[in-house]
């Protein structure tokens, strides 16, 4: 019992060290993770723009979610306050007004000849936004104010029966092609500057779209543009990792394989 005991105790030993060394590694990957969330602070000649990105978003929410009862949540919601049935979802809105952003603040930065092409589907929450934030859609739609009223009736008219589509429509002021369906964006992107060598055209792909055979096939068209006598294509990628109903490929492959 002795020598059994004795001849046991290394085995234990090894058992617990590497019991000890993988809750060390899974500890130790954890903090990596938490480490990687952590917020950084925004720098000073970025919070305005920070800001504007957040605001751009809560209008965003609003169209998809909200009638016009309680634009500024200045009370608790309530159940009439939600339109009764959502079309559209937020997954691309986000990333979408984040760009949108930056690429206008390049714009006005260095004078650039830029359009902006959105790909994703029921993407125009984030379009619609912007051209509210920067006051054209009041321009063109003199009821949709830049107040609270006029908020109110941005929220309601969105994907709402006499309103305005999910999708970025003909309506939306600056909208130069309506899709509906998806995987186009990319051959619009190149077919747009082709003997345009001063233009830019800044297009976001889905990682939903990015599956559509024609958006797969539409990365070989870079080899029709001449450097001489056409723009450029900045295709942006958008992997939020979902489609509407389920996970994207391109979110599913590793790094390596998806660069």
């Amino acid at each position: 019992k002795t020598i059994r005991k004795k001849t046991n105790m290394p085995g234990r030993s090894t058992k617990n060290t590497k019991h000890q060394l993988d809750a060390e590694s899974k500890k130790n990957k954890v903090a990596k993770k938490a480490k990687s969330n952590e917020l950084v602070p925004v720098p000073a000649e970025f919070q305005l723009l920070d800001r504007y990105w957040k605001a751009s978003n809560y209008l965003s929410v609003g169209q998809i979610y909200l009638m016009d009862k309680n634009p500024l949540l200045r009370r608790k919601l309530e159940l009439s306050d939600v339109k009764p049935r959502l079309l559209g979802h937020f997954g691309t809105t986000p990333g979408q007004n984040f760009i949108y952003c930056h690429l206008n603040r390049l714009i006005c930065e260095r004078k650039l000849k830029m359009i902006y092409i959105s790909g994703p589907g029921h993407g125009g929450p984030a379009i619609v936004a912007q051209v509210y934030m920067e006051g054209t859609y009041s321009e063109y739609y003199p009821n949709i104010t830049e107040d609270e009223h006029g908020m109110a009736r941005l929220f309601k008219q969105f994907s709402f029966p006499g309103g305005i589509p999910s999708h970025v429509a003909p309506e939306t002021p600056g909208s130069m092609h309506e899709g509906g369906e998806l995987g186009y964006s990319l051959s619009h992107a190149f077919g747009a500057v082709l003997d345009k060598p001063d233009l830019v055209v800044a297009c976001v792909v889905g990682d939903g779209e990015a599956e559509t055979g024609p958006l797969a096939t539409s990365w070989h068209a870079n080899k029709f543009l001449n450097p001489k006598t056409d723009g450029a294509v900045l295709p942006i990628l958008h992997l939020n990792g979902f489609k509407i109903d389920n996970p994207t490929l391109l979110d599913r492959i590793p790094d390596e394989e998806l660069k």
